[in-house]
């Protein structure tokens, strides 16, 4: 088969759909992703196929002072409005031939390009909140702890008010096809059956959802060969294993205006620490011996040596911490991170989640010092290691989308032999 898949935001949102693209080629089927142009470079030092679509979205949210203000909330709409716009226009050279398109993240126009190219259409959601229920509010609260209703009645609001911006969107577009319009632009996104990429050990999809049709897999993990760094090989042996932060998904400024923070925190739990570094700019701790600096070091090898993991919750981290069995710590500021941050509190995997807003040196301090000394949390996390390790979340996700795929060719076949003796 030719399968061409689209993702649109940050690195969290195209890594597990590189994996995808890249076990999909294996399995000896013809794969595309399609993604933000500057993770073009990444694609092809992995031999992934790889085409652009959009704008940079890195360098987008690097120019924000912060990503959880309003004010960079509406500018974040109006950049996804443009993307969409650009998806309606360069989607359809893209996806031509193929006979399965999957998207996920913020790839809103594939469903109608599909549709009216005649093309089976899957989308993959990284976590459960994605899907409107009573278990968790809409994306854009903050607060977890509402009750059925009210976390119902987020859904509510938000899809009226969405009826003049995303779903008014894309039906222009689809008008402008051929297509009729769509009630609700989220519903017609996921598809009539959508694939849930997160792990049920965290989180499984609420049991009051019965729209749409659901099939959880599993995270998908992109495996990568271990850089081998000879500093901080000599870092992890000349002491107790450190504790990680990093905060990826955050504007470049907000990561480092967090390492102060950090490392006092650190320094008063008495542990060492490793930074996750996304600038080239210098800090006054680069020389400090308690103190590393690691950029773009694979997670999976990384997150099993550390005492525990600090990020920012985004649903790649905490998979992968999840995954390697340390307790985490969840600084969340936008999105679906206060979802995860509720999720790994929930299940023992952490303390209670810091708001980036409300970040400070002795509440991090806490919360790393409950992570190294609780021997629940410690216990859990290695618990539910062990059991996402007995599933294989990408191998579930490539048996699920090629199982479809076969099941819709041999309907096609069916139909075309059909209408072939309904000819002679």
């Amino acid at each position: 088969m030719k399968i061409v898949l689209a993702t649109f935001g940050s690195r969290g949102d195209v890594q597990p759909m590189l994996a995808l693209t890249l076990a999909l080629q294996a399995a000896g089927h013809e794969a595309l992703l399609a993604g933000p142009p500057e993770k073009a470079a990444w694609a092809r030092e992995l031999d992934c196929p790889y085409t652009p679509l959009g704008e940079d979205v890195t360098d987008f949210i690097d120019r924000m002072p912060d990503a959880h203000s309003l004010k960079s909330a509406v500018k974040f709409i109006s950049f996804v409005r443009n993307g969409i716009r650009a998806q309606f226009d360069l989607l359809p050279k893209i996806i031509k031939g193929a006979d399965l398109v999957v998207g996920s993240s913020l790839i809103f126009a594939l469903s109608s390009v599909a549709e009216a190219m005649s093309i089976d259409y899957r989308y993959i959601a990284f976590a459960p909140q994605l899907i409107p229920s009573g278990g968790h509010p809409f994306l854009a609260i903050k607060t977890q702890r509402l009750p059925k209703w009210a976390n119902r009645l987020t859904w509510t609001l938000a899809r009226l008010s969405d009826k003049a911006n995303i779903t008014c969107l894309v039906n222009r577009q689809r008008k402008r096809m051929g297509l009729k319009p769509v009630a609700d632009a989220w519903y017609n996104i996921m598809g009539h059956k959508l694939i849930v990429a997160s792990d049920r050990a965290i989180s499984e999809v609420p049991p009051d959802v019965t729209k749409p049709s659901v099939v959880q897999t599993g995270y998908m993990h992109l495996e990568m060969p271990d850089p081998k760094s000879d500093r901080l090989s000599r870092f992890l042996e000349s002491g107790p294993p450190p504790v990680y932060a990093g905060f990826g998904s955050m504007p470049k400024l907000d990561q480092i205006h967090c390492v102060d923070t950090i490392v006092k925190a650190a320094r008063l739990a008495g542990q060492r620490a490793i930074i996750s570094r996304f600038w080239d700019e210098p800090t006054q701790y680069d020389n400090a011996e308690d103190i590393f600096f690691i950029q773009k070091y694979p997670h999976l090898h990384l997150f099993p040596k550390m005492a525990a993991i600090i990020h920012h919750g985004g649903a790649g981290t905490t998979a992968t911490a999840a995954i390697s069995g340390q307790p985490q710590i969840i600084v969340p500021h936008i999105l679906d991170q206060y979802y995860w941050g509720r999720r790994i509190h929930s299940a023992n995997l952490g303390p209670k989640p810091i708001r980036r807003s409300r970040l400070s040196v002795q509440k991090l301090a806490a919360a790393i010092n409950a992570c190294v000394s609780d021997d629940t949390f410690k216990q859990t996390a290695k618990a539910t290691a062990m059991a996402i390790w007995k599933t294989d979340g990408l191998a579930l996700t490539v048996s699920e989308l090629l199982n479809y795929g076969k099941k819709k060719m041999l309907q096609m076949s069916r139909l075309s032999t059909i209408t072939d003796k309904g000819a002679i």
